[in-house]
This record gives C-alpha cells, sequence and structure tokens, in this order.
C-alpha cells in the first residue's frame, strides 16, 4: 500500500484576508461549515499580506484547503464550502 498519498487526519484551513469585514465572515462560514460537518479541522486566520502574496492571491478573502486556494475574493455561503471540504 502507498502511504504516501494518504491524508492528514487533520485538514489545514486557511482563511487569508487582512481582516475586512468580508474576511471575518468568511472565517465564520468557514467554521460555521467544519462545525455542522463535524470535520477534524485547524482554521487558522493568515493577515500578512505578504504571506498571503505567497499563495498567489491578489484579491481577499480567500480560502485555502490543505495548501490549495480553493476561493479567492468572495465570500462562499456555509453550504458551498461545505461542499468544498466534501470534495478534498
Amino acid at each position: 500500500m502507498n502511504y504516501n498519498n494518504l491524508k492528514p487526519n487533520k485538514m489545514e484551513i486557511k482563511v487569508l484576508g487582512t481582516g475586512c469585514p468580508k474576511c471575518r465572515t468568511l472565517e465564520q462560514h468557514t467554521k460555521d461549515a467544519v462545525a455542522q460537518l463535524g470535520l477534524a479541522a485547524n482554521v487558522s486566520k493568515v493577515e500578512d499580506i505578504v504571506a498571503i502574496m505567497n499563495y498567489g492571491v491578489m484579491t481577499t478573502p480567500a480560502l485555502v484547503i490543505d495548501e490549495k486556494v480553493v476561493v479567492k475574493g468572495k465570500v462562499p455561503s456555509v453550504n458551498d464550502i461545505k461542499t468544498l471540504l466534501t470534495k478534498q
């Protein structure tokens, strides 16, 4: 069995944004989606502009799941985030 392709038990989710209302809304929607799905996930907020740019994101807010940018420049609904999380 190839263990290199196995996902870690805990999903790493990052909300990229400088603290604007949309960024805070995305963070809350993400936490709500994780809770509703009962996922083992670490949700963190990245506010450092250089760190955000390192993801190639020029418009915030953005959502990163396991180091992959899945949303940028908009605030998806809780249900949309749940869909993104279950596809990972």
